[in-house]
């Protein structure tokens, strides 16, 4: 056979169609209907969620007065999948049933309410249930939602999102997250270098300063 003279722009996919199609699904996301953390009822689905902050702490006031009077602004934004659902192991009957959402959402709020320094009444959520073939989309528009929104969770402060890493991996450094907002138990047990509070309250004052202006 013989080799063709290479040229990149022959490798590269352009859909405006597919484009639109992610305007119109964060569109919908941001028209959904916001409710507590964690949401008043159980329910089943997999998709993508957004949490808002709505109190005082001193270093994420400006949330609250970005969301004062609709929720814009996420602090955090995350998908919820089961396990297998990356191989496509799992039938749309079993997504659908998921509890995995919920869970999620759940778990935040725990998160937030082991933390010394936050209390999660303060924090409201939305979120986006994807079905069928639809569920597909949920890592892209979460993608999209973080890029769009620049989630101080997301990009500056890390470690929200973390699970107990178990017994025998604590000899990693504590998150971003878990300094400045101690209180999960698992994460005080790892002992690993992390950063000084200073320089993450530093990194979110220059982020909240930003986003403020935009």
């Amino acid at each position: 056979m013989k080799h063709l003279t290479f040229d990149r722009n022959e490798h590269i996919y352009t859909s405006t169609a597919f484009a639109e199609l992610v305007k119109d699904a964060v569109r919908f996301f941001n028209g959904t209907p916001v409710h507590t953390l964690p949401p008043p009822e159980a329910f089943g689905g997999t998709g993508v969620y957004a949490i808002y902050y709505t109190g005082q702490h001193p270093a994420y006031k400006k949330y609250a007065e970005l969301n004062r009077l609709a929720y814009n602004f996420p602090i955090y934004v995350g998908k919820a999948v089961p396990k297998g659902w990356r191989q496509a192991r799992l039938s749309d009957d079993v997504l659908n049933q998921s509890k995995e959402l919920h869970t999620r959402l759940r778990e935040h709020a725990r998160s937030i309410g082991a933390a010394s320094s936050l209390v999660v009444e303060d924090f409201m959520c939305r979120f986006v249930i994807f079905e069928g073939e639809a569920s597909d989309m949920i890592s892209t528009i979460e993608a999209a939602l973080i890029k769009l929104n620049m989630p101080l969770w997301n990009t500056v402060v890390d470690g929200f999102g973390n699970h107990d890493p178990g017994k025998g991996r604590y000899e990693q450094a504590k998150s971003d997250w878990d300094v400045i907002h101690p209180g999960r138990a698992w994460a005080e047990k790892c002992k690993g270098t992390h950063s000084g509070a200073v320089a993450i309250v530093a990194r979110v004052d220059a982020h909240l300063n930003q986003l403020g202006s935009q």
